[in-house]
């Protein structure tokens, strides 16, 4: 272990200690009066910034170990992550999205040239090799560095001002830099706020200043920034966000207020349709962002059957949902169903509407939880099988993926040319493609145990004794089909899981 390693684990441990020695009971911190309570706020926030300053800095050089170029060798691969991001999520327990901005934060960190060993702990910062992409940011680094700026600040600042173009120079985003941290030392100096929210706003502000002469310019930046992304809401369930350009924006504006209008004083109609929907937009007993919610919803299906042999938007296959049921369940009307990929159950009555609208297909399980056998006549998963995988894995099956089956590809647990593996459903496994490309190019495999359980076994160079790790099912209908089986084991043919909506995906 180097001298630096010595030290920065005495450091570390001696920091630790510090923090533990400050109590974490609420009643003695509610002896406190409002003057010392928010002091100690205050202080404690100080703490932590200087804290995430540190943070920040491993997780640049994470990422900086876990680069695109280093391939499945990365840092990050190599503990089975498909990124730095999630590998840290991973360690510190935080958000994704809290992950993101400690690594983009840490490479702006990183890029800076680190001539001072801060607190004097011989930290070996310094790297000269280490030339800044983002010159105009360095002000913003320092501040960091200083202690009165927080990275969550500085991540805001990076994208608020963004980067230069043909018609703004780093110059002139250094010199909005300048400017922005001038406002924020002095609300900090005031003790106002210097939070990342306010920083964003100002530093996009500053920025249109300067593009307020370049229409053409912010016009092609915001229609190349376009997105339609999903990301997770607080109640656990997928939260769409669009980022549309300005075109865009203007349509969208436009058609939630046509289908809003009658509830916020629109113009009245003249022909005796238009005022009949008008009423009945109002007497609506679903609140308006209800409304608009299904509205989008009926549009999005209306669209999806649109199109021509020359031009399609979703492909040839339908959008579809599944929904997966324990017969028991289905046949006495009691539980739950569950929709495919997503993590909250439906009830009965959800389940029966989609089977009255869209079918079923029973897929019978063995005592195993083993569906269908096809042997080895074909070298791909059929369709048939693909939605018994789905049925039985849930999605990704490598431990802590959350990729539903619709990212997912079919692993042949035993390879089809290296080992003769047969097509069974018993012999594969769902892997989303990062995980399924991480097991072959890094000596990962899958075996099935004699009880039919998947585990998971690392390469030498992760774990040299190859300890197995235990696979578990995502999918809550087998959950259920084996809690009320419990007491003895169904013939495959009597409790059948039911795929409802049965689509093409």
């Amino acid at each position: 272990m180097s001298e630096f390693s010595d030290q920065l684990t005495a450091a570390m441990a001696s920091a630790l200690a510090a923090v533990e020695r400050l109590p974490a009971q609420s009643s003695l911190f509610g002896e406190l009066d409002d003057d010392t309570l928010v002091a100690t706020n205050r202080d404690l926030a100080e703490i932590r910034r200087a804290l995430d300053t540190r943070c920040a800095v491993v997780a640049g050089e994470v990422a900086a170990r876990s680069t695109r170029e280093n391939g499945y060798g990365g840092l990050a691969q190599r503990q089975g992550f498909r990124s730095p991001e999630k590998f840290i999520q991973h360690i510190t327990g935080t958000t994704f999205r809290d992950a993101g901005r400690q690594v983009r934060a840490g490479g702006i960190l990183r890029e800076r040239d680190r001539d001072s060993d801060p607190g004097g702990l011989g930290l070996g910062l310094d790297d000269p090799s280490l030339a800044p992409t983002r010159p105009w940011l360095a002000p913003a680094s320092a501040a960091v560095t200083a202690g009165w700026l927080s990275v969550d600040v500085l991540d805001s600042v990076a994208r608020g001002v963004g980067e230069p173009s043909e018609q703004v120079s780093a110059e002139a985003l250094a010199n909005v830099v300048t400017t922005l941290l001038g406002i924020l030392r002095s609300a900090h100096d005031a003790g106002g706020p210097v939070d990342a929210d306010r920083a964003m706003l100002l530093a996009r502000q500053l920025r249109d200043e300067l593009d307020d002469q370049l229409v053409a310019e912010r016009e092609a930046r915001l229609h190349e920034a376009r997105a339609f992304r999903r990301m997770r809401g607080p109640n656990g369930l997928p939260r769409y966000i669009i980022d549309p350009d300005i075109e865009t924006a203007a349509l969208i504006d436009d058609i939630c207020s046509r289908i809003t209008s009658p509830r916020r004083g629109g113009p009245r109609f003249v022909n005796e349709a238009d005022n009949a929907w008008a009423q009945s937009v109002i007497d609506d007993p679903r609140t308006t962002d209800q409304y608009l919610h299904d509205a989008m919803v009926d549009l999005l299906r209306v669209a999806a059957t649109a199109g021509t042999e020359t031009k399609r938007i979703v492909g040839s296959r339908m959008p579809a949902v599944r929904v997966l049921v324990a017969s028991p369940n289905l046949d006495q009307r009691q539980g739950a169903g569950h929709v495919e990929g997503a993590e909250f159950p439906v009830s009965i009555a959800t389940v029966e509407r989609i089977a009255c609208t869209a079918g079923t297909i029973d897929i019978g399980f063995d005592s195993s939880g083993q569906p269908l056998n096809l042997g080895r006549e074909q070298r791909l998963f059929s369709r048939a099988q693909r939605i018994a995988l789905a049925a039985r894995d849930g999605g990704c099956g490598w431990p802590g993926c959350d990729c539903s089956p619709a990212f997912t590809e079919a692993h042949h647990i035993d390879e089809w040319l290296r080992d003769h593996g047969k097509t069974d459903v018993a012999d594969g496994i769902l892997l989303c493609r990062f995980h399924h490309m991480l097991l072959h190019n890094n000596g990962w495999r899958i075996i099935r145990d004699d009880s039919g359980h998947y585990m998971l076994i690392p390469p030498t160079d992760r774990d040299p004794d190859q300890t197995p790790i235990a696979l578990s099912s995502r999918s809550p209908a087998l959950r259920d089909l084996r809690r009320l089986t419990a007491s003895g084991p169904p013939a495959a043919s009597d409790e059948p899981v039911h795929t409802e909506g049965g689509g093409d995906g």
